[in-house]
């Protein structure tokens, strides 16, 4: 075994034991507690993820250019990272007790949402790595409401069935994003069962099936998968995105995107381009929500 083999081997160990050790901790600990000890790891991981850090600061030079200082910058890292922490840490404490995610989170503009499930061909809810995007889901799912999520499949085997029996538990159906034909049955099928189909729409989607768009000024691959499941099921696409309000969270539910007549590639496009560009407007107005670890201009 190689170098890099054993440095993946050792990531993927490390995920999976951290894991379990904050599952412990949450069935042992009070929440208060585990809040401190989980900032404490969250330091540590600031501290030793140069990697990931420099990613980011990467990121945000697309992104913002000389709009920004590096003071900025750094700032903006340091919160993204912290921001991560608490997110997580809510998240895994949710999934064990989902009873009380209900009290954290403020609904902004439900009435979208009922409004689109009333027509009977379920929601294509488009969202981003934007604040606790997974715990706004387990909280829906326990207002009563039907989720599914599009994922992807975690590098670690041990991992992927902890997260898919996690979110089974609590209300919310993974749906693996591989094999595609697989993901666009199933994805298909809840739709036309009138439920909620989560797609997150802001990670570099290289594979060829996606189209470019901007997205901060530079042309980014962009998936499509929403656009094109809306046109086929007749569901209505609403943007959702969620806020960390102190100890609680805003989740902001926009008004039915309009889609383009047609199915062109242009018309294809034009939609794509409408939805990122919504993400970039919250973005720009929430920097620090979102996660800027990830290469989103790889090409």
């Amino acid at each position: 075994m190689d170098f890099s083999s054993q440095f993946k081997f050792f990531k993927r160990a490390s995920a999976r034991y951290a894991l379990k050790m904050a599952l412990w901790l949450i069935h042992h600990l009070p929440y208060r507690i585990i809040k401190g000890v989980m900032y404490f790891f969250l330091f540590l991981w600031y501290s030793f993820a140069i990697r990931l850090r420099r990613i980011a600061r990467e990121s945000l030079l697309t992104a913002f250019g000389a709009e920004m200082t590096e003071t900025q910058r750094r700032r903006i890292i340091r919160q993204c990272f912290e921001n991560v922490g608490h997110s997580m840490t809510d998240l895994i404490y949710f999934s064990q007790y989902p009873e009380g995610v209900t009290q954290r989170f403020r609904l902004e503009g439900q009435q979208h949402l009922d409004q689109a499930l009333q027509r009977g061909q379920g929601v294509v809810m488009v969202t981003a790595h934007f604040g606790n995007f997974c715990l706004m889901m387990l909280d829906l799912a326990q207002r009563g409401y039907k989720m599914n999520c599009i994922i992807r499949r975690a590098r670690d085997v041990d991992v992927d069935m902890t997260i898919f029996h996690s979110m089974t538990r609590v209300g919310v159906k993974p749906i693996y994003s591989t094999p595609a034909h697989q993901s666009v049955q199933e994805s298909l099928k809840v739709l036309r069962n009138n439920e909620i189909l989560c797609v997150l729409l802001d990670q570099h989607f290289g594979s060829g099936s996606g189209v470019y768009v901007d997205f901060f000024g530079n042309k980014a691959a962009t998936a499509t998968g929403p656009v094109v499941l809306a046109r086929r099921t007749g569901a209505p696409v609403l943007p959702v995105f969620t806020i960390q309000d102190g100890e609680a969270y805003r989740v902001i539910i926009e008004p039915p995107v309009t889609l383009e007549q047609g199915d062109s590639e242009d018309a294809l496009t034009t939609d794509v381009a409408k939805l990122t560009h919504i993400i970039e407007s919250y973005i720009r107005r929430y920097p620090t929500e979102w996660g800027w670890m990830h290469r989103r201009w790889k090409k």
